[in-house]
């Protein structure tokens, strides 16, 4: 049987609404009579309303499923992407027998404002484009997600709701935001409110990309290379621990030198995206702030302990922005939260599905959670 086959006997029985992916082998789409289906879309939002007041004309989410939605929709997880991912970049969690099992759960993944799929500054016209694309906060990617959840899937129960980085962020603003909605979360590698520390690094990707003479206050012919390049190796500095290149642990993943590991890993991850898209997600980041949710008056303290979620948060036990310390406060106030730690020596990138260990943790966890 072909992929266009199986294509057609899918949209027959109502199970793909728009582009399947089916070619992959790690997403076989018949075992036994369990369907493991992917499908990729982008949803149309029309005139969206920022929190800001700015209404983003043409706006639009891109998403990405897998798995089978059940009857009930109550067999849901969704799982945000971080800044410079997209979809297809974190899917390392995703399979059957994996932690987000494709053959009980519909996982969608969910592509944050700005990251290139979604509405970004790379694809808004006029007069958003570009470094005229309006601010975004965390608030608004969650609010545009619950309209593509809510109205083109129906849903209105969340099982889980998961993510890493950038993704920790809004998972923990959709259980503030939809506390009866979201029955368990799991933030990892993230916090609620970033840390006055945390922006200052942020601040250093900023300034380091736009000191590219190629930058021309957004409006660039073509991509600020040498900015971007700049940008990776501040990066590469924070997202890995002291420990991890005094081991030259990046040599587990193929690399022979620092300087090959730092081109070849960094420059080329942050390479391959628009330097606007990633300033608005550096923006996002920076004033993320749970405490800032309406009716919270202002109170991180108090936005946490409205969660109703169950809740497994994670840190990395050497992460230099996320820090165990920050990460722990943060969940003392989450009523029914379990905190842990992750031993790696990764830094922020042991929740990045980089080094079996870490991943092993953070699969485990997750399923005793699931299982909660």
């Amino acid at each position: 049987m072909t992929n266009q086959d199986r294509r057609q006997i899918l949209r027959m029985l109502g199970v793909v609404s728009t582009v399947s992916v089916l070619s992959s082998s790690e997403k076989s789409l018949f075992a036994g009579d369990n369907f493991i289906v992917t499908e990729e879309g982008v949803y149309d939002l029309g005139e969206f309303a920022l929190e800001s007041g700015t209404v983003l004309p043409g706006a639009k989410v891109a998403y990405k499923t897998h798995g089978r939605l059940n009857s009930a929709k109550n067999n849901v997880i969704l799982y945000p992407t971080q800044i410079g991912a997209q979809h297809n970049d974190i899917e390392w969690l995703i399979g059957s027998g994996k932690a987000l099992d494709t053959t009980r759960y519909f996982i969608v993944v969910l592509d944050q404002l700005g990251n290139g799929l979604s509405s970004s500054p790379s694809n808004t016209p006029p007069p958003f484009d570009r470094a005229r694309f309006p601010a975004i906060n965390i608030r608004d990617d969650v609010a545009a997600q619950h309209r593509l959840v809510t109205e083109h899937f129906g849903i209105r129960h969340i099982a889980l709701v998961v993510g890493y980085s950038m993704g920790a962020q809004q998972t923990y603003q959709w259980a503030v935001s939809h506390p009866e909605m979201v029955e368990r979360i799991a933030p990892f590698c993230g916090t609620a409110k970033t840390t006055p520390h945390n922006a200052v690094f942020l601040q250093s990707m900023r300034a380091a990309l736009t000191t590219d003479a190629a930058w021309m206050a957004g409006d660039y012919r073509e991509q600020p290379v040498l900015g971007m390049k700049a940008l990776a190796r501040v990066y590469a500095a924070w997202g890995l621990s002291q420990e991890f290149y005094k081991q030259e642990l990046w040599r587990s993943m193929g690399f022979d030198t620092l300087e090959a590991f730092v081109a070849g890993f960094w420059e080329k991850r942050y390479g391959r995206r628009d330097a606007n898209n990633l300033l608005s997600m550096i923006r996002t980041w920076e004033a993320n702030d749970v405490g800032a949710t309406p009716g919270m008056k202002g109170g991180a303290r108090r936005a946490l302990a409205s969660i109703k979620a169950k809740a497994t948060i994670m840190a990395s036990g050497t992460d230099l922005y996320f820090t165990v310390k920050d990460m722990k406060a943060e969940a003392a106030l989450v009523p029914k939260a379990s905190f842990r730690v992750i031993p790696s020596l990764w830094g922020h990138m042991a929740g990045a599905g980089l080094n079996a260990p870490d991943s092993m943790v953070i699969e485990s966890e997750l399923q005793e959670l699931l299982a909660r």
